[in-house]
Parts: structure tokens; sequence; C-alpha cells
């Protein structure tokens, strides 16, 4: 045990369960691979990030993160129907699926598709858990000290060399 703790310039690594305030699950690790994220480079959500930090392996805690440390609040017009032959026809359209749409400054904002329509695929610019209290149970698996290379991409890369984004 090196007793690193979650840090500026750390790698953590964590198993999580993400449930709303029904108490559902919205997303979890469990069963599968744990998330890792380079602490201080904004790669998970603030109010998670901020609990996280000082924590050491096998600490286990459930975090409570209001929608402004999450995914922000609702804003701007909701959902939008666009036709499905707008999107390329090779590309696969789920649900909660984040894309990024160009706009007239020129910087692509993203987007999620919130469902269908008919034909039409619905899309909103606020994340589908945009104005939702999450609470987290987190159980830290690992945490290292991130290489020069992590800490100049501003995220972990994966065994297989390509870094990953998650939600």
């Amino acid at each position: 045990m090196t007793g690193l703790t979650a840090a500026d310039g750390n790698v953590v690594t964590f198993h999580y369960t993400l449930r709303d305030d029904d108490g559902d699950i919205i997303d979890s690790s469990a069963g599968g691979e744990p998330l890792d994220y380079l602490h201080g480079q904004g790669g998970i959500v603030p109010g998670l990030e901020k609990e996280i930090a000082g924590k050491g392996v096998g600490d286990k805690f459930n975090v409570k993160v209001e929608p402004k440390d999450g995914y922000g609040e609702v804003a701007g017009p909701g959902p939008r129907a666009v036709p499905r032959d707008a999107f390329p026809d090779d590309m696969e359209i789920e649900e909660g699926m984040q894309f990024f749409v160009p706009t007239k400054s020129g910087d692509p904002v993203p987007v999620w598709v919130m469902g269908f329509q008919g034909k039409d695929v619905l899309i909103d610019t606020n994340h589908p858990l945009a104005g939702e209290t999450l609470h987290f149970e987190v159980e830290i698996v690992s945490v290292r000290a991130a290489t020069k290379e992590e800490i100049a991409h501003g995220h972990p890369h994966g065994p297989d060399g390509h870094g990953h984004h998650h939600h």
C-alpha cells in the first residue's frame, strides 16, 4: 500500500452506483469495469470529485450531488425533433447518446438523444441527468500517480492506449 489518496495528479479508479431521488439505479459499474479519472481535471462531475478528494483505497462512502455540482440545471428550449435523415445512415443512434452539433459561431455544442418520435430523433442540449440530484455509492479501488503523459492529456490512458470518456 502506497497510501496515496485522491489528489491532483493522481489517477483514481472507483466502482460506483448512481441512483436518483427515488432510489432507482441510473448507472452502475457493479459487475463491470470500474471508472478511472485523473483527479483535478474535471473528468467526473464536480460534486463527486470534491467528495472523493482525500479518500484512499478501500474507502466506501455515499455522496449526494446537487444539480449545480452535477450535470447542471435544466436550461434552454427543451427537446427538439430532428429528422432521422439529418444523421448519417451508418450512425447508430440510441437514447442517452451524446454528440456534438456545430453552431454558427463554430463552437460545437453537446446534445443528447432523449428518445424517438416517429421518424424523428428527439435531441436536447441538456444532459439527461440535468436538474437531477445524484446519489452516488462509491468504493475506491485504486489510486496511483498519473504518468506525465496522462497529466499532459488530462485523462487516464486505458490498457488499449486510448483514453475513454465517461458520462
